[in-house]
């Protein structure tokens, strides 16, 4: 089969309403676009920022990337990629959608949305990340951060701002510890023929509820196929947002570490797949673990990592990994696991 073709689009406009000019604010002596442009680029051959600003435009054009104009009328950095794709002339069969400002855009990240279109059923693909079970209910309830709900062969089914699913019987200071939540990492890939498709549709009555772009397309039909991270990246919505990015910057710096394809996805040694068929590939590919006296479970760790156990009732696939204690097993009952918004 011929391999598919990728294009990567990074939506940037000037007149954020919390942070104007973001795309051209400095991060360690460099545009935030620019570092994004740079981590995109490491992946995918042919990368484009997409923006209505001449300013940007130009910034873009001085650091040697390529970038084109587009409307400043669009609704979502969705729009503006298909325009974007059509002005390119792009023949390419995918698109990814970068969002402008996430300058520590992982490779994996990237590299996991590719390996979702390894299945031809595949009309778009996002990313997910396991809540930890030592994260705080109130980082779990944030109506900022939608929660998504998936599918024994890893789809999304719902997308929420709403903690789903509710825990009946569970005390809510529990349910971090009985179930694994998901929240939703915003970067996207669409088909070429879906991501028109999509952009010809009407905002629907979920999307107008909940004022997620990504319901609209659940809502008329469309497969979205889940790749996992467990990468958390430092977004820039303010001013403040950029002074974090800044210290994690230094931090990185001083250790002199950087965020490589084998730092990050999904926590180490590039495990950031595609779920299908019921577990977690890397690359496409299936894995899975072998415990000592158990029988071999889909999804797991790779050499040297820990494991863990959580409650029966989650699906074995979809495990962050979580350590335990030397000499412990699973006890019964429990399975062993391993461990956007326009810019």
């Amino acid at each position: 089969m011929k391999p598919l073709k990728y294009i990567g689009l990074i939506p940037a406009r000037y007149a954020s309403t919390r942070f104007p000019g973001k795309p051209l604010a400095l991060l360690g002596g460099k545009p935030v676009i620019q570092h994004v442009y740079e981590k995109a680029s490491g992946v995918l051959q042919e990368v484009y920022v997409c923006t209505d600003d001449e300013r940007i435009l130009e910034a873009v054009r001085q650091f040697g990337g390529k970038a084109v104009l587009t409307a400043s009328s669009h609704r979502s950095g969705t729009d503006r990629c298909r325009e974007a794709y059509l002005n390119i002339g792009s023949t390419a069969d995918v698109v990814v959608n970068i969002q402008g400002d996430e300058p520590f855009v992982h490779p994996g990240q990237i590299k996991a949305l590719q390996s979702c279109f390894a299945d031809p059923s595949t009309d778009i693909a996002t990313l997910v990340k396991p809540f930890q079970a030592d994260d705080s209910v109130e980082m779990l309830e944030n109506p900022n951060t939608p929660k998504v709900v998936l599918s024994a062969d890893g789809r999304a089914l719902y997308f929420s701002r709403s903690v789903v699913p509710y825990l009946r019987g569970v005390d809510r200071q529990e349910w971090l510890r009985c179930h694994t939540f998901y929240k939703h990492i915003g970067l996207y890939a669409y088909r070429a023929d879906v991501l028109d498709r999509i952009t010809r549709l009407n905002p629907g009555r979920l999307e107008k509820a909940e004022s997620l772009e990504q319901l609209r397309w659940l809502e008329n039909g469309f497969s979205i196929r889940v790749a996992m991270t467990d990468v958390e990246t430092v977004g820039i919505d303010t001013p403040e947002d950029l002074m974090r990015a800044e210290a994690f910057l230094a931090s990185r710096m001083q250790t002199g570490k950087e965020l490589t394809d084998e730092d990050g996805a999904y926590g180490s040694a590039g495990r950031c797949g595609c779920m299908r068929n019921g577990s977690v590939g890397t690359a496409g590919k299936d894995w899975e673990l072998q415990v000592p006296g158990r029988r071999r479970v889909p999804g797991g760790a790779v050499q040297g990592q820990t494991l863990g156990h959580r409650h029966h009732h989650v699906p074995q696939w979809r495990q962050p990994h979580r350590r335990i204690r030397e000499g412990k097993t699973p006890g019964k009952g429990h399975i062993p696991v391993c461990r956007r918004r326009e810019v």
